[in-house]
């Protein structure tokens, strides 16, 4: 397991069985799924399997599961992301979300408690499938402009995939269970057109547990207060620095005061702190110092500044203010780690994962992170390990001359970027697919 002394130096530790104990009363039965290549012809070993279907990500793996049987037959199937939840308070959550959304039922089952989306992940979902073609003509067909059914087509997976998670969400008291959205990302600069835009979403998605994101730029931070106000529950996402991640914390403080509700328990919210992205420029920026003392930094940023926010989130959800809000049933903005793939494949694959688990997290991950935590990963706190040493790096990062304040502004900025992107280009994708379609019906 990655520690953050030792980030630029991988030897990932592989475990091939869940850590958890059986219960005396229990009998522990295991199996294998080969790859999909194997004599085996990707069949189980024993009888009792979580079946996925052909084009589930996980399906060219080794993975070992197991199966805790109780005493009257019946039985809970366990992987590392159960014992995330239940032994170190930290919910797993999948970074991806297309059709058809029963796909996520075998992650479910596996321990996967939330989904997040952004316009990247529909850009690749609808392009690239013929999933969406149906509803998508009908549609256009009805008169339906190019953007109105594109969020049509948004909006009806997160429904369905709120349904799927709704047992959780209700077992966990608004605890656990969300699905997100994101408001257009040609808002990222517009307060008023973000809020009009969230109030839209969460009206017409109309689930208990789907979650509003909101990318914490600088003229997003208003809005993300009036949002929680009218109890409308959000996702801040694109957070990159300490900065302004304690400006999106106060924002939600702000909005639950500003609410005059005298229940805000479901009034929730989660702060998506990226993480792998911040090595992969930070990383460039120490390449180019080239110093003995800037080379072994390398791979250490993101988990450092990780590290100080969680201590951030811990200081700023304590005192007279947080406890005043308690007693009104407020719940915590829980951090959530965005970003988890790693980019460097020089760098252990569960390496922005089990640096940062903690209680009161949530960790999403896309297909790559959460097949290597699956497969070989280790359940342990490690987030508030090594405070000390995470200060003494982000110190000697801003010695080297690093300017954290440019990094997370250029961070952003690429980000920000990148789904606009992403979000033109799927909207293009869909006139081109609407020609089409006209053309056949001439």
């Amino acid at each position: 397991m990655a520690t953050i002394s030792k980030l630029s130096n991988p030897n990932p530790a592989v475990s091939l069985s869940s850590s958890f104990k059986p219960r005396s009363s229990s009998s522990l039965k295991c199996f294998v799924r080969f790859p999909a290549t194997a004599a085996f012809n990707s069949k189980l070993v024993s009888s009792s399997s979580l079946s996925f279907p052909n084009h589930n990500p996980f399906r060219d793996s080794l993975v070992v599961r197991c199966s805790l049987v109780d005493g009257n037959g019946s039985s809970v199937k366990r992987t590392t992301l159960h014992d995330l939840y239940e032994k170190e308070g930290q919910s797993p959550w999948y970074d991806n979300l297309c059709r058809p959304v029963t796909d996520l039922l075998p992650l479910i089952a596996n321990g996967v408690r939330g989904v997040t989306s952004n316009p990247a992940i529909f850009q690749k979902a609808i392009s690239s499938s013929n999933a969406y073609n149906d509803q998508f003509r009908e549609l256009i067909q009805t008169g339906k402009d190019i953007e109105s059914a594109y969020w049509e087509l948004v909006v009806k997976d997160i429904q369905d995939a709120c349904k799927l998670f709704e047992p959780i969400y209700e077992q966990t008291d608004g605890g656990d269970g969300y699905v997100s959205v994101e408001v257009s990302p040609r808002l990222a600069d517009d307060t008023e057109g973000t809020i009009e835009a969230a109030k839209y979403l969460h009206k017409v998605v109309d689930r208990p547990n789907v979650y509003i994101k909101i990318p914490a730029t600088a003229p997003c931070i208003p809005s993300i207060k009036e949002v929680i106000a009218k109890g409308i529950s959000v996702n801040v996402t694109l957070i990159f620095s300490l900065a302004r991640y304690e400006a999106v914390i106060d924002s939600y403080l702000d909005g639950l005061e500003a609410s005059g509700r005298s229940d805000l328990s479901r009034v929730t919210s989660v702060a998506s702190f990226f993480v792998s992205r911040v090595d992969t420029l930070i990383d460039k920026m120490l390449e180019k110092i080239g110093t003995p003392e800037a080379l072994d930094l390398r791979g250490k940023a993101a988990v450092a500044q990780s590290a100080l926010a969680y201590q951030l989130y811990r200081k700023k959800f304590s005192g007279p203010r947080w406890e005043a809000l308690v007693k009104k049933g407020a719940k915590k903005q829980r951090l959530l780690w965005a970003s988890t793939s790693v980019k460097n494949p020089a760098y252990p694959d569960t390496l922005y994962v089990a640096p940062l688990i903690g209680p009161d997290t949530v960790s999403t991950m896309p297909d790559q992170a959460l097949q290597a935590f699956i497969d070989h990963g280790t359940v342990s706190r490690t987030i508030d390990t090594n405070v000390s040493e995470a200060e003494g790096i982000y110190s000697a990062l801003e010695k080297l001359g690093i300017d954290w304040g440019y990094v997370g502004s250029q961070l952003e900025d690429e980000g920000v970027e990148s789904f606009k992107k992403s979000f033109d280009s799927l909207l293009d994708t869909l006139q081109e697919k609407a020609n089409s379609l006209k053309l056949i019906s001439l």
